[in-house]
């Protein structure tokens, strides 16, 4: 049991279990803002969609790279990633098909719950939940075999709308959601190049054709900075539209992912980027935070 509890933990990376609820109901805490009502039943669905969602989306990215993943030759990003041990499909800890059965009982809860949400709310969310799943397989499978970053810029738009979900829970398609959209993608452009330079040992064992294997270290370098700076702009309109505590939030936000930014440009090492990934996490929740926190005192 012991051991099924730890490979369970491994293959949710179940010490960031809080993050995703947290972002997902950021979304929602807006919506509430821009709508008015509020209900705690519903902040509780919500949470849980967008734990068991987000969940399911990261037992399908291993379920999808179990064979690849064998291939690993440094673990340093696993063990961050994955609190227990490593991965636990490549490591037979789990069997796939174990693996799998969480990844539907995961998405089955969170589809569920999505369906109980007034229309058309449920199938906005239902909706976003199955092209997140169908994109997490394509950025998965595409970056095994490509000469342009296709997968990657197609691939994370799924979690550049999952707060965006969140938001469509009880808000509607406007503005509002599109500039969400417009602020959090960048975002996510820059921390996946972040998290490949840490990984490139492993990306080019398992040839995976990733920003750095593409492009170098430099020009991996060049796609964070150019992301980050795209992302800052976007932060500045984005606050604009949601007051003096969004923005101060945001900028707090920025300082962290700017410390990123300057530890790996001065190191330009996966070792400096291991050291600012989780300055990159940070900001996630900072954001997610500050957009609460201006909902509630707005």
């Amino acid at each position: 049991m012991r051991e099924t509890l730890a490979a369970l933990a491994d293959l949710t990376r179940a010490h960031f279990f809080f993050v995703w609820p947290l972002l997902f109901c950021s979304g929602l805490a807006l919506a509430f803002q821009n709508y008015g009502g509020f209900a705690w039943e519903l902040v509780g669905r919500a949470a849980l969609i967008g734990l068991f969602g987000f969940e399911a989306g990261l037992v399908l990215n291993d379920y999808v790279d179990r064979d690849y993943d064998r291939r690993d030759v440094n673990g340093a990003l696993t063990r961050y990633w994955r609190p227990i041990s490593g991965r636990p499909i490549a490591e037979g800890r789990i069997s796939a098909r174990a693996a799998f059965a969480v990844f539907l009982a995961f998405a089955g809860i969170a589809a569920a719950l999505a369906a109980t949400l007034p229309s058309p709310h449920n199938l906005y969310v239902l909706g976003i939940m199955g092209y997140s799943y169908l994109v997490e397989y394509f950025y998965q499978t595409k970056k095994r075999s490509q000469t342009l970053p296709i997968a990657q810029m197609v691939g994370r738009t799924d979690f550049a709308l999952f707060p965006v979900a969140g938001y469509l829970v009880y808000g509607n398609p406007d503005a509002t959601a599109l500039l969400f959209f417009l602020f959090f993608y960048p975002w996510t452009l820059a921390h996946l190049a972040v998290n490949d330079i840490a990984d490139i040992e492993n990306d080019r064992a398992r040839g995976m054709a990733t920003i750095p294997v593409l492009y170098g270290m430099q020009g991996a370098i060049a796609w964070t900075l150019g992301f980050s700076a795209v992302h800052a702009v976007m932060a500045l309109v984005f606050g604009l539209t949601l007051g003096p505590v969004a923005l101060a939030g945001f900028a707090a936000g920025l300082v962290l992912l700017g410390a990123a930014n300057a530890l790996i440009l001065r190191e330009k090492s996966p070792a400096a980027a291991m050291r600012a990934l989780p300055l990159v996490h940070a900001t996630v929740i900072v954001y997610a935070a500050a957009i609460i926190a201006a909902a509630v005192l707005t």
